[in-house]
Parts: structure tokens; C-alpha cells; sequence
């Protein structure tokens, strides 16, 4: 159970509070984790609080959901067993024939799944230059095209789209826009109230935040609309559950995100000003640079900071780039994002072959070590 505040609470309490869970009985303040499958009947054969089965009615997910729910000011939210399963689940509920368009700079994972997946599955879809705005436009075709999908930071060179304009452009053509807000967390921007209808979350990232869970969120602006339901169908009959026991880690995970999620971007601005500077670099990708294209769109749609990821070229193209990454000390040499301890790994390594990830580029997840510890770690990497 909840014990709510009369008054409203910003949302860094509301994370903390888990909620404000309480279990009047004992007094325990700590949110439990139910691994029951199955729930018992009443004399009746009804459902008690209409639960009957975990893989839709689990309480422990279920508190992960409001959570972030209120996070996201959303109106309802549905946990997934990874977060590629809530980045794809929207085109499951999608109809044959139907056309999304869809951000050209994603987590390679979804664009993968469209090339292998969506004509089979009968959908049509077109790429638009992220953070151009005319090219999205031109794209949307009226009466077939259904969802916009973007994500921003987007993955791996951290493109800024503007929220509230494709907003404005899909909705007055009757289109649905879908955000994956992985990076920016609900810390930094909370795309529902810039006008979005869902954001979704790969939750084994920041919202855990220790690299020990896998799992996905998606949270909609319209509990009641046709194609919620149909994911929800989705998710039913593809049993696409999140794990009660991974929930509860979720659960325990956000309690902290606004204390990491400012820490890692204090961290980030650090040392993308450090790496900027460097002669070895050729470029740096991070929004929280005044000269990054996206600086100017991030710092009005992003409170508080630039996230914590950024994305460096450096010379001599694979070979260079790996030669950097294998000298690594205090970062680790793995894919990923989001934790605690701070990640660099070659990023076309880890991506399938869609995607136009330049060979020279190392991404950077930064986390909450002592960032002078971080400076001199890519200090010796690349002077080495």
C-alpha cells in the first residue's frame, strides 16, 4: 500500500518514497517482492483484486509501473522482460498495413527488428534525419501513417530532437508520437508533457542503474486508447513479463536515479569539456557542449542536465578506436549504459550492420566514480 501527501511532491521525493509504500501491519518501509504465479479465488470463482495470474496481474511489476508512471506523469504503464520487448512492443500493436516513421539515428536494436521483422509483419515504414523536421514532415502520409518513432539523446551519437514540434507536426496529422527516453530518464525531460503519447525506457539502464537487471518500460499519455489495449494484448499473450524479483531490483533502483542521473551528468559535462580540448580527438558528440547542433533544443527540453552519455571519433578509424578502448583502467571495456561504473567500448563492434556508426567512434557511458579518476583514465588512453 501507498501513503500519498496531501501536498504535491517533486518528483526526485516521489522516486525516493518508492511511492511512500508502507505496510501498516509491521511498520516495514521496504516495498516486498511477491513471487507467487498464481493467486487464489474467491466462493465465488472471482479473482481477488483481479489478479489471477502473474504474467499480467503481478503486484511487484505493477508497483514498478505506477512508479514510473508518476515519473513519466503518465496515465498507465506496462513493464517488459528487456527493453528492446517495450521498444518494439508499439509496432506489435500496430495493424497490417500500417506505416511508422521512424528516427534514422536509434538504439540499433529497433532498427534491426524493422529490417527483419516489419515486412513480414505487414508494416511499412520510412527513416527521417533526426532533428530535421521538414524531412519528418515529408514523411508522414496522411490516413496511413500511424506512430512516429524517436529517440533523444539518440543512440550512439546523442542527436537532440525537438519533442514538442514533432508533437505539433505528427498530431495535426492525426499521427501517434512514441519517445524512447532511456537516456534523458524522467531526471531530465518527461516527453508526456511535451506532448508525446508513450515513452519508453530500456530499464536495465539508468532506471536500474547497476548493470543487474534486464528490463523495459512503456508508459502512455492515454490509458484508453485502442492501440494501449492492443499492446497490452501484446504483452499478454507474448509473455513478454518483466520478473517479479527484477521488478523489485527496478523498484530499488529508481529510489536512487536522481541522485546518480546528476552525478553522471556533472561527470559527463567534465570530461566532454576535457575531451574537446584534446588534440587526439577529432570530435565529440555531447549535448551539453554549446557548440553540439543539439545544444540549444537539449537545454530547453532537458532540466538539470545533459545526460550522461557521450560518444568521441578519434584517428586511425577501427584499429585507432580499439587501440584506445583496450587501454582502458578504470572505465570497462563492455557494452551497455547507464550504471553506476563507467563504460567505453567500440561502438560499431556491438551493433548489427544497419546501422552508419562511423568505425572510429568509442562510446562513453560515464558513471559516478571520482571524475578526476575518469580524466586521467582517458588521459593515459589516449596519450598512450
Amino acid at each position: 500500500m501507498t501513503n500519498k501527501p496531501d501536498a504535491p511532491q517533486h518528483p526526485a521525493t516521489i522516486a525516493a518514497r518508492a511511492l511512500g509504500w508502507e505496510d501498516r501491519e509491521t511498520g516495514a518501509i521496504t516495498p516486498p517482492i511477491h513471487l507467487s504465479t498464481t493467486y487464489t479465488r474467491d466462493e465465488a470463482y472471482q479473482s481477488r483484486h483481479g489478479r489471477t495470474y502473474l504474467r499480467d496481474h503481478g503486484p511487484t511489476q505493477y508497483h514498478a509501473e505506477q512508479l514510473l508512471c508518476e515519473l513519466e506523469s503518465g496515465e498507465d504503464a506496462i513493464s517488459f522482460a528487456s527493453g528492446l520487448a517495450a521498444c518494439t512492443a508499439p509496432f506489435h500493436g500496430l495493424n497490417k498495413g500500417d506505416h511508422v516513421v521512424v528516427s534514422a539515428v536509434i538504439y540499433y536494436g529497433v532498427l534491426t527488428w524493422l529490417v527483419v521483422f516489419a515486412e513480414a509483419r505487414g508494416l511499412e515504414y520510412s527513416l527521417f534525419e533526426p532533428g530535421n523536421l521538414d524531412d519528418l514532415s515529408n514523411k508522414l502520409i496522411d490516413g496511413k501513417t500511424k506512430l512516429v518513432w524517436l529517440e533523444t539523446p539518440a543512440n550512439p551519437t546523442w542527436v537532440v530532437t525537438d519533442i514538442a514540434a514533432v508533437c505539433e507536426i505528427a498530431h495535426a496529422r492525426g499521427v501517434l508520437v512514441a519517445v524512447d527516453s532511456t537516456v534523458a530518464t524522467p531526471v531530465l525531460t518527461r516527453p508526456i508533457e511535451l506532448g508525446a503519447d508513450f515513452v519508453c525506457h530500456s530499464a536495465t539502464k539508468y532506471l536500474n542503474g547497476h548493470s543487474d537487471v534486464l528490463g523495459g518500460m512503456l508508459v502512455t499519455a492515454h490509458a484508453d486508447s485502442d492501440l494501449w489495449h492492443r499492446i497490452r494484448q501484446h504483452r499478454l499473450y507474448a509473455g513478454a513479463m518483466l520478473g517479479s524479483f527484477e521488478a523489485y531490483l527496478l523498484i530499488r533502483g529508481i529510489r536512487t536515479l536522481f541522485l546518480r542521473v546528476g552525478a553522471q551528468c556533472e561527470n559527463a559535462m567534465v570530461i566532454a569539456g576535457y575531451l574537446h580540448r584534446h588534440p587526439k580527438v577529432e570530435h565529440v558528440h555531447y549535448p551539453g557542449l554549446p557548440g553540439d547542433p543539439g545544444h540549444a533544443i537539449a537545454t530547453r527540453q532537458m532540466t538539470g542536465g545533459y545526460g550522461g552519455m557521450l560518444s568521441i571519433l578519434v584517428p586511425g578509424g577501427r584499429a585507432g578506436a580499439i587501440a584506445v578502448v583496450n587501454n582502458a583502467s578504470v572505465f570497462k571495456k563492455a557494452t551497455s549504459l547507464g550504471g553506476v561504473e563507467s563504460l567505453i567500448e567500440h561502438r560499431k563492434t556491438s551493433e548489427s550492420g544497419v546501422t552508419d556508426t562511423p568505425e572510429n567512434l568509442i562510446r562513453i557511458s560515464v558513471g559516478i566514480e571520482a571524475v578526476q579518476d575518469l580524466v586521467a583514465d582517458l588521459e593515459q588512453m589516449l596519450d598512450r
